[in-house]
């Protein structure tokens, strides 16, 4: 069994995407978003069972994380890109930083 263990490992290592699948969402924000969309949809349509509620509504909170991780991640990167485009004496003196959104 351990064997196993370190051959999960050493994939890992090797496929740095696959390691960081849990990290980035698998579909993309578009696709996620119009999933939710769809999902919201038919639930406010009505005349499904409760079971079926509970599933579309679970559904529409794993898209709706995805969406968020996207948004933060884009977030992340655009200030990222901010901080380099700065000038050097931008004048804030370590007042309020500046943010782009």
């Amino acid at each position: 069994m351990a064997k196993k263990s370190s051959t999960a490992e050493a994939a890992e290592t090797e496929n740095p995407e696959q390691a960081g699948a849990a990290e980035e969402p698998e579909l993309s924000y578009e696709e996620a978003r119009e999933e939710l969309d769809s999902v919201v949809r038919r639930l406010e349509s009505g005349g499904l069972t409760l079971k079926e509620s509970l599933a579309l509504w679970e559904r529409g909170e794993q898209l709706a994380k995805t969406c968020e991780q996207w948004l933060e991640g884009a977030r992340a990167k655009l200030a990222v890109a901010m901080e380099e485009n700065a000038p050097e004496g931008n004048g804030n003196g370590g007042g309020e930083a500046e943010t782009p959104f």
